[in-house]
């Protein structure tokens, strides 16, 4: 493709006409030394989670009889790991595509300078997202994780959402990860549901679901409408003709727009990693509890005082379940009325004496061995267990409104909640790290198709300076803010659709073909990655 949008018809910047604006070199390779320390840095991480597995399992002093485990969880980490790579060229794209059509920074250099920088948010990433992901997941896979439904369900969810992405990435579609993921865990959950002859509603949790989906649907029209309203702003503010120009040739931009942009492109970027990353890390986590649990079912590096801790809000939470079930017994295992109401959350006479029950043997259990670290490898599993299936039900409680729960005893209960996830919901540093790399590192790959889709594809005419710092500030304040509150968000739906707005803001007029590509693929997500991801789910679940 040639020069294109050529819209401007007045004087340059030194008085004679303006240069049309060109496109960006996209074409040039990186060189052999920039390769050599790409798949040197590929081979260190790959090590490195090698090792930090082994020394995490060394330390609980478990002996190694049979490696198969260790394969499949290798394998299992690769295709997960592979997933955020992915993620990295597909997604991330949508950052860079501002600063390259502004000629801020050269194409090679701004995917290396957006790759660190989703290398530094993932790292600094809370875990909220993560384990908001996971939950979505139905309770009994999530307890049998280290069974082969658990690893068909891992496989089926991941490999479905990475056939979506590379299939809208070849075709330069700008479709959301996030949405894929969500729609792949649905997926899963629904098959799972009539595969067990249940009602495939039943499989997922829709309040969940049904917020995510919320995040999801109105983070392109936040995208849109904010952008569309800053540029105007912009506008009234900033009277410097300079900002709303088209670049003049290849010229950079003046230093201060330059900055700008650059600052954006970075913004982005960042929020992106500490967002998107997490998607990755609650997967990666079942994983390493379902292969590994003896090193990663329980956080042993909990400190003594919070056990203590632990203990206080157990008997507190205690005591306001056992006051609610007070005229009811529960005879045999509490387990199985806890998980029927977390599946149906549909309170029975038999919820709040079983879910007593399992309070105080949870806390038996935890005062028994003094700390986490002390549970023995043969118990670890059912600890953990019971922490995340008590967590859950306690969750689902606190928001169901036939719990009568008042004010005060919800606050009981979530500090007992916060002191079971503190076991149970935390992601190891080497973790974090490994997310980072496959991430910063699938920035830098494959990202020129979607690059080319924002910036050449959606407005009929250049992007000019403060369209595309409009449209990235919007992205990185959306996603930061989703990021606060533990939900995912598209980076791609907000940005693309940020520049869709300032476009249409400007008056430069809107591509209809790509916005309906874009609005198709949005669309389609959902369903092809459910039906992608159910019908594996089902393969695997009578393989393994």
């Amino acid at each position: 493709m040639t020069d294109f949008a050529l819209n401007q018809n007045v004087s340059g910047t030194d008085g004679g006409p303006i240069q049309p604006a060109s496109r960006p070199n996209l074409d040039k390779g990186f060189n052999p030394l920039t390769m050599i320390i790409f798949f040197g840095i590929l081979a260190a991480g790959l090590l490195f989670v090698a090792y930090s597995i082994y020394v995490d399992v060394d330390a609980t002093g478990t002996k190694v009889t049979t490696y198969l485990p260790y394969i499949l969880l290798m394998v299992a980490l690769l295709i997960a790991l592979g997933f955020e790579f992915v993620n990295g060229f597909h997604d991330t794209a949508n950052a860079v595509a501002t600063v390259i059509y502004t000629h801020s920074l050269p194409a090679e250099f701004a995917v290396m300078w957006s790759g660190f920088f989703n290398f530094l948010g993932v790292l600094t990433s809370s875990g909220a997202v993560a384990f908001g992901i996971v939950s979505l997941l139905p309770v009994e896979l999530i307890l049998q994780v280290g069974s082969s439904a658990g690893f068909a369900m891992v496989f089926a969810l991941l490999i479905a959402a990475i056939i979506w992405n590379l299939g809208t990435w070849w075709f330069g579609l700008p479709a959301s990860s996030s949405h894929t993921l969500i729609g792949s865990i649905i997926g899963v959950g629904v098959v799972n549901a009539l595969m067990r002859g249940r009602d495939g509603t039943s499989g997922v949790d829709w309040s969940k679901a049904t917020e995510i989906g919320y995040a999801l649907l109105l983070s392109p029209l936040v995208g849109f409408i904010c952008a569309a309203i800053l540029l105007m702003v912009l506008k009234v503010i900033v009277r410097n003709p300079a900002l709303y120009a088209a670049p003049e040739g290849n010229k950079a931009p003046p230093i201060w727009i330059r900055g700008l942009l650059i600052l954006t492109c970075t913004g982005v970027s960042f929020a992106h990693g500490s967002n998107d990353g997490q998607k990755g890390m609650g997967l990666i986590m079942l994983i390493l509890i379902g292969t590994v649990p003896t090193a990663y079912a329980l956080n042993r590096t909990l400190p003594d005082s919070q056990i203590a801790l632990f203990q206080q809000n157990s008997d507190a939470a205690s005591k306001v379940i056992a006051t609610k079930g007070a005229g009811h017994s529960v005879i045999g295992d509490p387990r199985p009325a806890v998980t029927q109401y977390v599946s149906q959350h549909r309170l029975t006479e038999g919820t709040y004496p079983s879910l007593s029950a399992l309070v105080k043997d949870v806390g038996d259990q935890v005062q028994k061995y003094g700390s986490l670290n002390k549970v023995p490898s043969e118990a670890v599993g059912n600890t953990r267990n019971d922490m995340y299936l008590t967590s859950e039900a306690i969750r689902f409680l606190m928001k169901d409104k036939e719990s009568d729960l008042s004010k005060d005893e919800i606050a009981v209960l979530n500090k007992y909640k916060g002191s079971l996830d503190a076991a149970t919901k935390f992601i190891p540093n080497w973790v974090k790290i490994a997310v980072a790399l496959a991430l910063g590192l699938g920035t830098m790959i494959g990202w020129k198709r979607i690059v080319v889709t924002v910036g050449e594809k959606i407005g009929k005419t250049h992007l000019t300076y403060a369209q595309g710092a409009a449209a990235e500030l919007v992205a990185a304040a959306t996603i930061a803010a989703a990021d606060n509150f533990g939900l995912p968000v598209s980076t791609t739906h907000v940005l693309s659709s940020g520049v869709a707005g300032a476009m249409a803001a400007n008056g430069s007029g809107l591509q209809v073909s790509t916005i309906r590509n874009m609005a198709m693929a949005w669309v389609l997500t959902l369903p092809i990655a459910i039906m992608l991801s159910g019908g594996l789910y089902f393969i695997f679940a009578h393989l393994f």
